[in-house]
């Protein structure tokens, strides 16, 4: 069996970080990856910005927290996750994006390595097949936030090993998550349930069902869900929900899964939610939503 003590994390976005945390927290070393240094160093002071919330909570010491931020080095070069036992890739959903960096990781890692990708629908199959070790590719779908859900999807390509699919499970359980296995159909559990859920929230609003809070707190109290499909669409990101919904239409061949033109419109006119301070809501600075 693997002993995991280094692990990759390509990408210091919102998914990076909070992945990068929970596995540091855990005790791992965690080299985190993005496009430059810059980038990589900003995803560590913010990651230690969430540090501070959680001993002002008490939920950390100040002494923990050191000792987490330590452990998560940032880096910019490929070759610098050669040490690692097993790699999360958290990159934007795109699967051009996804093959090139899994392509990459063939290279500059070691074949026993384990190669997971975080993606919400990108077939893990055709993940692995551009790579030297498609038994050893996987799916690791994290919910947002990492650190607060408690969920983990695991998804096995075709050519998944037991062992591989074992030490995926054992290392979430690490983090103190719970799996779910999924089969390797575009959208597995969670998104193939809820992009349909966010897409007919944004039909509602463009035939004029309903204002943006009304159909938040009509599924909110009517179906007693904690945060409404269109604030929820704004947290996701809305082109994550577009590519997602792209995807589940293109692959799945069927129009119940077609985006919704208003969607389409935020996204081209870069309203994407907190992470622009505008979409379906309004944003401050600090990411609390000021109005519709």
């Amino acid at each position: 069996m693997l002993e995991i003590k280094t692990i990759g994390v390509i990408g210091a976005g919102q998914m990076g970080r909070g992945i990068a945390q929970v596995a540091a927290q855990a005790g791992l070393e965690v080299l985190l990856l993005d496009a430059n240094a810059a980038l990589a160093d900003k995803a560590h002071e913010r990651i230690g910005r969430a540090l501070d919330r959680l001993v002002a909570k008490e939920k950390v010491s100040s002494s923990e927290r050191g000792e987490i931020l330590a452990r998560i080095h940032p880096k910019s070069d490929f070759a610098d996750l050669s040490p690692c036992d097993f790699v999360i890739e958290a990159a934007p959903e795109r699967e051009d994006i996804k093959l090139d960096i899994f392509t990459k990781l063939s290279k500059c890692t070691r074949d026993e390595a384990i190669l997971a990708s975080n993606t919400s629908s990108i077939s893990i199959t055709k993940i692995g097949a551009c790579t030297n070790r498609p038994e050893r590719v996987i799916g690791m779908h994290f919910m947002n936030p990492v650190p607060v859900m408690k969920l983990v999807e695991v998804v096995r390509g075709l050519p998944t090993s037991d062992a591989t699919y074992q030490a995926t499970v054992d290392l979430a359980h690490r983090f103190h998550k719970t799996t779910v296995a999924a089969r390797d159909i575009p959208g597995f559990i969670v998104n193939r349930v809820l992009i349909p859920l966010i897409n007919e929230a944004c039909f509602a609003l463009y035939e004029g069902l309903g204002t943006v809070e009304d159909i938040d707190v009509g599924v909110k109290l009517g179906l007693n869900h904690p945060m409404g499909p269109l604030e929820l669409s704004d947290l996701i990101g809305l082109d994550t929900c577009l590519a997602i919904a792209n995807v589940l239409h293109q692959e799945l061949g069927d129009d119940k899964y077609r985006p919704c033109p208003l969607l389409k419109q935020h996204v081209a006119a870069g309203w994407l939610g907190r992470k622009t301070g505008r979409g379906f809501y309004t944003y401050d600075a600090q990411g609390k939503k000021v109005q519709a």
